[in-house]
């Protein structure tokens, strides 16, 4: 176990089957037991209500205040001149000369000051910045010109020097002749932009693989390994970071993760997790998928103002060195970005955390051919995304494991399952309570016209009225947030994006609830997802 990063395919011990039936368990206990607290004493079914819909004004309260400090934060980071601070870095005692009497009191000055003060004393223990190497992996499966040129064109853009980016093109060779031949094309087309441009063709059905996005990015990553040593470039000062098809980083994303890169000593045992905003194609997205899209743009949001609970989603950042010595990303798992965080943490032995960079890597909101298709593409995904209860097991049978083959402490870990395992039971239950559950007490009591049976109903609703002050701090934020419409559209567009909200209840229903309820019983059931369903990139005309 101490040694074994891999997650178990085909007969699991009877400890892990436990812990892959758990959270699915308790899911489907916690919703059993309203119902039956509710018939034994409607009093006891409301205090057990009571209990669980209190969280949901506790948790909105929290995410207005974290939506609106985490914009704030973001919108300063993309106000600083990164690039700047990098120039800075080079020579950290003239720098730190010329600048400790700068009138300038924002955080991030300071902080850029006592960095630049620490460097000009221990200067060798940091790398200069002209010396950092960036390795892009983006991968692709079917994915034609109109989706990667723009994602390419957004790294040509960065403010980080072209000539230190090493572009990898990873496509998947079942994706057949027509990706094929886009790379090659993209290829040719992106000559001389970076220091090289990659392509890195993932064969089909190689041993120990699922079909997934993971085993695409292990296989580019032994590619990039043979280039850094046939360049004889410098590995431990390269930064890989992986990109889906569809994600286009804002200009200063690869100064701001250089920058904390140098600044930190433990550099190497960090990963730096980006703000992913789902906005690329708000604008065109039906409203089912936008409100699915801003919802988890805000929970990114929020994510960032909580780095001790950070972890990898999506597109992310991390060390070649640290990537390389625990042999890349996982290629038994469809979830192999938040699986990412407990691979490293294990391969550290606790000694690993998440680093946020508040700078954005926008991603797509679904869109399929027509609306239908969309609504499924969108269950899709966030089935997927839900399916990261498989890590409850990966983690419980960690932390049951005995003393001496432990990789961390118990008490070190425990919080850290504990989170994992409350968030999935939490994504299940909570959307059908919050709609329902007022009714339950009532239903099973019929007979004895209790009165707070029949009175709860109403008092549920004025604490969801309470409740509701979360999703207005959100639709204030989100018309912020929202990039600038296409000449398409009118500006009464811009009304159509307050009144999707009304859907919010169906949407946490059917994508949250649902979702999370269908990954956690195939887990229950043995019927593992092993097989990656790619979202269907679509552009509106």
């Amino acid at each position: 176990m101490r040694n074994n990063l891999e997650i178990p395919r085909g007969k699991r011990t009877k400890l892990y089957r436990f812990l892959e039936i758990l959270p699915g368990a308790i899911s489907y206990g916690a919703i059993i037991l309203l119902f039956l607290l509710s018939w034994l004493d409607p009093v006891i079914g409301a205090i057990y209500l009571f209990i669980i819909i209190s969280t949901t004004l506790i948790k909105a309260i929290g995410i207005a205040y974290r939506t609106i400090q985490g914009y704030e934060v973001i919108k300063h980071a993309e106000r600083v001149d990164w690039r700047k601070r990098l120039e800075d870095l080079e020579h950290p005692h003239e720098a730190y000369e010329r600048l400790r009497d700068d009138n300038n009191k924002s955080y991030h000055f300071a902080n850029h000051l006592e960095n630049l003060k620490i460097m000009s004393a221990m200067p060798k223990d940091y790398p200069a910045p002209s010396n950092i190497y960036h390795v892009i992996i983006m991968t692709a499966y079917n994915e034609g010109e109109e989706i990667l040129v723009p994602s390419i064109k957004a790294v040509q853009n960065s403010t980080f020097p072209n000539e230190k980016i090493i572009f990898v093109l990873a496509y998947e060779a079942r994706g057949g002749e027509a990706i094929e031949n886009t790379a090659i094309k993209l290829s040719k087309d992106f000559k001389g932009v970076f220091r090289d441009f990659i392509l890195s063709k993932h064969p089909m059905d190689l041993p120990g693989e699922i079909i997934g996005k993971g085993p695409n990015l292990t296989y580019a990553g032994h590619e990039v390994a043979k280039y850094i040593e046939q360049k004889h470039l410098p590995a431990e000062n390269i930064i890989v970071t992986s990109l889906d098809s569809d994600n286009r980083m804002a200009p200063k994303y690869l100064d701001s993760v250089t920058y904390e890169f140098i600044t930190h000593s433990n550099r190497q045992r960090l990963s730096y997790q980006p703000v992913s905003l789902f906005m690329n194609n708000i604008w065109d997205a039906p409203a089912p998928s936008r409100v699915i899209a801003v919802s988890n743009s805000f929970f990114n949001v929020i994510s960032t103002m909580r780095p001790h609970l950070l972890r990898n989603f999506a597109s992310h950042s991390q060390p070649f060195q640290a990537l390389k010595a625990m042999d890349f990303w996982s290629k038994k798992t469809i979830v192999e970005d938040g699986h990412q965080y407990w691979r490293s943490l294990f391969f550290f032995r606790g000694d690993y955390s998440v680093l946020p960079i508040r700078i954005p890597i926008y991603q797509d909101a679904v869109i399929d051919d027509t609306f239908w298709k969309t609504v499924k593409a969108q269950f899709i995904q966030v089935r997927r995304w839900y399916y990261g209860a498989s890590d409850v097991a990966y983690v419980g049978v960690r932390l049951l494991t005995k003393k001496q083959n432990r990789v961390m402490p118990f008490w070190q870990l425990f919080p850290k399952f504990w989170r994992l395992l409350d968030g999935h039971v939490t994504l299940a239950i909570l959307a059908p309570i919050v709609a329902f559950g007022g009714w339950i007490p009532m239903i099973m009591n019929v007979a004895s016209r209790d009165m707070i049976a029949y009175n709860l109903p109403n008092i549920v609703s004025v604490v969801e009225t309470f409740a509701s002050i979360g999703l207005i701090v959100s639709i204030l934020v989100s018309l912020k947030m929202l990039p600038k419409p296409p000449a398409k559209y009118r500006k009464t567009k811009k009304i159509s994006m307050i009144v999707q909200w009304v859907l919010m209840p169906i949407t946490s229903i059917l994508y949250q609830s649902i979702a999370a309820f269908y990954s956690q019983t195939r887990l229950m059931l043995g019927i593992y997802m092993e097989k990656f369903d790619v979202t269907k990139k679509t552009i509106k005309k």
